[in-house]
């Protein structure tokens, strides 16, 4: 069983969104989206091939809907397709790296898209997603594909990584640069994070590339621990969680971290 968790820039047009959904197929588990970046997240999971098939229809339905040139939101980007992760739930981390791998080529060769590859490379080296965000067209050329953006499409970051927990915390009476600065703090080996401004809000967004280490209940707590009493408004998971995770997590504190077993992994796949 593997997972595919893709990024695509578009969160406001629902009548596009559900036509995107319709296109995931059977492997659609869990659709967020949101406004402000102007992005929505899909999580696939089924079996490789189903997984395959439903990834292509939904980045061919992506690409024939959207327009990067018209395109605004908060969050960094650089494709309508943006960042695409294959995981493997039972350890197949061979079979996610050649699902992301056939992925890229035919992306790269269907639709003259450029892209860049994070975690396993071809020569046994590793790049990370923010080593790709870096570098992309600047410092770092596309590994297939043209060597210039896509005009309509830009391009797109194919990965194969572990399990990660998409996690946010909105803040109140906290500058962006205040912001910045608990983010950096904050950023470690397991925890990722950046800042945006939201409307009254700044939202602190982490990725928990170790969530079974540094889970959401901790970072939580660090963030309190920097922040004005009370300034902390509400958690937001994005995407699904592992149930192993979910029950690390103090369950009295489930609604304070936005955690339910709904929301786990395991339960989408009953």
């Amino acid at each position: 069983m593997f997972e595919c968790v893709v990024n695509i820039s578009e969160g406001r047009r629902l009548d596009v969104l559900d036509v995107l959904s319709d296109a995931a197929g059977e492997s659609l588990r869990d659709r967020h989206r949101d406004d402000s970046h102007n992005r929505s997240v899909f999580t696939l999971i089924h079996d490789e091939g189903e997984l395959r098939r439903d990834v292509r229809a939904l980045a061919s339905a992506a690409l024939d809907a959207l327009d990067l040139r018209v395109h605004a939101g908060v969050h960094p980007r650089f494709g309508v397709l943006d960042v695409v992760p294959y995981v493997a739930l039972d350890d197949d981390h061979a079979t996610a790296v050649a699902l992301r791998d056939e992925t890229a080529a035919w992306l790269s060769s269907a639709f003259a898209l450029p892209v860049f590859l994070y975690g396993r490379l071809p020569d046994g080296s590793r790049r990370s997603l923010p080593d790709v965000r870096r570098g992309a067209f600047r410092t770092l050329a596309p590994d297939l594909g043209p060597e210039v953006p896509n005009e309509r499409w830009g391009a797109s970051a194919l990965g194969a990584r572990g399990v990660l927990v998409a996690w946010n915390l909105w803040v109140r009476g906290v500058s962006l640069e205040e912001g910045r600065a608990i983010a950096a703090a904050l950023r470690r080996p397991e925890v990722r994070s950046l800042a945006f401004r939201v409307g009254p809000f700044t939202q602190l967004s982490f990725n928990l590339i170790a969530p079974s280490v540094v889970g959401p209940s901790t970072v939580y707590d660090d963030v309190a621990g920097l922040v004005p009493p009370g300034a902390i408004d509400h958690a937001e998971l994005v995407g699904l969680i592992p149930e192993a995770v979910l029950r690390a997590q103090v369950p009295a504190r489930w609604d304070q971290l936005d955690l339910s077993y709904e929301k786990t992994i395991e339960a989408r796949l009953l």
